[in-house]
């Protein structure tokens, strides 16, 4: 508890103590003239535009956190302080308060959008690959049904106004011949999208393929990957994932939702000055993006706050709940005005059970956790290895030749299979379905009472035995269950969009209906058993195999994502089903520690640590008893740490130093004999300063002093005039000394957001720890390669 206190004091002294980052500005020749004098540095108003560039970030680096804020915090200090003198302030001052929820406002409705007409796309696409509407072919398959008098509550997807390919070419809709047709049409239709998909990725947008968390989680831990959340990735993932998802491949559009809402967030921060020029706050919109992402992937509002919460950021202040909870509000809202899916509902698989779970049935749906706690874990070693047998080999090479075969395959395996044919949703939503009385689905291929008394109540039906549609359905079921297995595991990290979720709830919905039926025909033949006697008398709704695949739905993503509270809230968001709450909670926890006992990474962790990005996994504890100075650079034999002096080194020094090295920064000390730490210069900003300096500055050339104190040195009369720099140093780096415990610092590292860290002895300079630093001693903690940890 004390350091959690002394780490949030640490917190915001710090931040306070920061505000001498922007100080340097020489946009206009006075103040460059100012500079070049050696009276006290005169401080710049931190709202006037600093040195285009400095403060800003390079690719692939990490941002600041603690200036980031600092930052920030002087720029609401002045617009408070301003607000008091004028009008004209004070309405610029509730313009600047109000921006934020403006802009969740606006992201909110923009992704909502996008959202409803990717799902609108997506249904119709999916049916194009079956047949045509002839009354107009942007009906779907479900649309163009609707208006025909002719259907019957049997075959109420059969209407004339709907062809089959093998109706319009061959004219005929039965036979071997209209089989074959069918078929070809299917593969050549998911070919084609497939084709279009990886193509469009290829040449306009590669950051668009993939689920996109694993990098927005970087991303918002403060990593900067130039592009990604750009608006030609916002376009092409948009377009690219309605064709993905239309080919058939077994992969959802949940997580490439998440994706397609942060770029909205980050295309759309650009229209407000606090966002677009300070990271930090950019990150906190972001992180209310991806709780809008899943609130319009799931029709799920308050399990996308959760899960962005849980899941997703790292940083996430009670404003940006209270934002997130808004910016969900309003993209759900605008989902509903749009109703793709016709029925008024925000999702596709509504369900509503009629008969109430027993404390019995808490067994099977144990059973169903320890299920997908052994799925999620398989699923990640083996995609893992399949994703890096395609970066260490050739497979890489073909992206377009790989998604082919594999659309070519899944076509292939699918269309023989109804319940592997149909979409991921439609699936999940026909696994769900409870049956009634009328229902013509394979599922529901019960044998039917002989007397009505044996209907219970409330229109739902007494428990009955399986009939021969039900067998068949059952086999059929068993074979997409491996085929789904199978499929997507090599699917899931192609370079088309691809999302988790669809597919991971696919697998457990199959398997949960599996044995929801076992279970039914089990206590159906069975009543006098102790286990179901008293609850399931002869008669009585008493199993409800939807509702196990529902359990088995949560499982199986609870074990591939290792998500809890927020998968527990969408999954009974999804479904309305509030009473069966501990079903999902008793399941969810089970397949956590089952996976968890195999290993502590989800999937999105896992292909992080893949890809080699700097991401501190804040769930990950340090249990290494080492210290700082084992973990610093420079270590025993290395040439000794590049630093600048306060005052005795030259502009043309400082250009060969920063030339020769390719450090992110530099500490600044008093001198090479006594190795006092002054402060702290990123390389970027040092190089813009002298650039500009060189520019726009007269007398300064190489041999001109370069000056970090208030005072310049006494210099001859003929040298040139000093380059002072002292506003672009950071005057409070951080720093631990030699024997600071190294789970102390990860912590600091953590909880700061920090990027590097000085190590001092007795006040003088050691070494250095960047974040890169700890990964790879974290790395080779764990056995693994300290290499594979890419970028900075």
């Amino acid at each position: 508890m004390g350091w959690e206190f002394w780490s949030k004091q640490m917190d915001e002294e710090e931040l306070v103590a920061d505000g001498g980052y922007d100080e340097y500005s020489a946009g206009s020749s006075s103040r460059a003239a100012g500079m070049n004098g050696c009276g006290p540095t005169k401080l710049v108003d931190p709202l006037e535009d600093p040195l285009p560039g400095v403060g800003t970030y390079e690719d692939f680096n990490t941002i600041d956190w603690v200036r980031e804020k600092s930052k920030d915090r002087d720029r609401h200090r002045e617009i408070t302080n301003k607000s008091r003198e004028s009008t004209v302030a004070l309405l610029h001052s509730v313009s600047d308060a109000f921006s934020g929820w403006l802009l969740m406002l606006l992201v909110g409705l923009m992704a909502g959008a996008l959202a409803g007409g990717i799902d609108i796309a997506a249904h119709w696409m999916t049916d194009l690959k079956e047949g045509v509407c002839l009354i107009g072919f942007w009906f779907n398959h479900e649309h163009c049904c609707w208006t025909s008098n002719e259907t019957t509550f049997q075959e109420r997807d059969r209407c004339p106004q709907w062809k089959s390919w093998a109706e319009l070419i061959a004219g005929t809709a039965q036979g071997p011949f209209a089989y074959i047709v069918n078929y070809l049409m299917y593969i050549f239709w998911a070919l084609l999208f497939s084709f279009l998909a990886v193509t469009l990725v290829r040449a306009f947008a590669p950051y668009a393929c993939g689920s996109g968390i694993p990098e927005i989680k970087t991303i918002l831990s403060g990593f900067i990957i130039r592009g990604y959340l750009g608006k030609w990735t916002l376009i092409i993932k948009t377009i690219t994932l309605v064709l993905a998802v239309s080919s058939g491949l077994s992969l959802g559009k949940e997580g490439p939702l998440v994706h397609v809402a942060c770029c909205c967030a980050n295309i759309l921060c650009h229209l407000f000055t606090k966002y677009r020029k300070n990271e930090a706050k950019r990150r906190e919109v972001l992180s209310a993006a991806a709780a809008v992402g899943v609130s319009v992937a799931f029709g799920a509002p308050i399990g996308g706050v959760l899960f962005s919460l849980e899941e997703v950021s790292y940083y996430f202040p009670l404003k940006t709940l209270w934002r997130s909870f808004f910016a969900a509000l309003v993209a759900a809202f605008t989902l509903r005005s749009i109703n793709p899916f016709g029925n008024s509902r925000l999702v596709l698989f509504y369900v509503e059970f009629h008969a109430p779970w027993h404390l019995v049935e808490l067994a099977p749906f144990i059973l169903l956790g320890i299920f997908g706690g052994l799925w999620g874990t398989l699923f990640i070693k083996a995609n893992i290895a399949w994703c890096r047998t395609r970066k260490t080999t050739r497979l890489g090479h073909y992206p377009v030749i790989e998604v082919l075969l594999v659309t070519a395959v899944t076509a292939l395996l699918a269309f023989p299979n109804s319940y592997t044919r149909m979409s991921g949703a439609e699936l999940i939503s026909e696994l769900f379905n409870d049956c009634s009385l009328l229902d013509s689905s394979q599922l529901c291929g019960y044998k039917q009472p002989v007397n009505t008394s044996e209907t219970g109540v409330d229109n739902s039906l007494a428990d009955r035995p399986a009939g021969a549609g039900l067998y068949t359905a059952l086999w059929q079921l068993a074979l997409a269950l491996i085929f789904k297995i199978l499929i997507t595991v090599i699917t899931f990290g192609m370079k088309v969009p691809s999302g988790l979720f669809i597919p991971s709830m696919a697998v457990g919905a199959i398997a949960g209906r599996l044995l929801g039926v076992g279970v039914e025909q089990l206590a159906y033949y069975n009543h006098d058993w102790l286990i179901f006697r008293g609850w399931c008398s002869p008669g009585a709704d008493c199993i409800t195999p939807g509702l196990y695949a529902m359990v088995g739905a949560a499982a199986c993503l609870g074990g591939v994502t290792r998500m809890t509270v927020s998968l527990v809230v969408i999954m009974f968001e999804l479904t309305g089903g509030l009473e069966y709450i501990v079903p999902l909670m008793a399941a969810t926890m089970t397949s956590k520690w089952v996976a968890d006992a195999f290993g502590r990474e989800g999937i999105y962790e896992a292909h992080i640590r893949l890809n080699g990005y700097p991401f501190l996994e804040p769930k990950e504890e340090f249990e290494h008893s080492s210290l700082a100075v084992d973990v610093m650079r420079p270590r025993r034999g290395d040439p000794a740490l590049a630093v600048l002096t306060q005052d005795s080194m030259t502009v043309g020094e400082v250009e060969t130093l920063v030339e020769s090295t390719h450090f992110s920064g530099f500490p600044v000390v008093i001198s090479q004999e006594s190795q006092r730490l002054v402060g702290f210069v990123l390389r970027r900003d040092l190089l813009i300063s002298i650039d500009n300096a060189r520019k726009r500055q007269d007398g300064i050339v190489s041999a001109s002093l370069v000056v970090f104190t208030e005072h310049c040195p006494a210099q001859p009369p003929e040298a040139p005039p000093p380059l002072r720099l002292r506003g672009i140093m950071d005057l409070s780096p951080f720093t631990v000394t030699d024997h600071t415990p190294m789970d102390i610092t990860v912590d600091i590292f953590r909880k700061l957001g920090l990027r590097q860290c000085l190590v001092t002895h007795n006040g003088r300079l050691l070494g250095i720890i960047t974040k890169k630093d700890i990964l790879k001693h974290m790395a080779q903690i764990s056995n693994r390669d300290p290499d594979s940890i890419l970028f900075n």
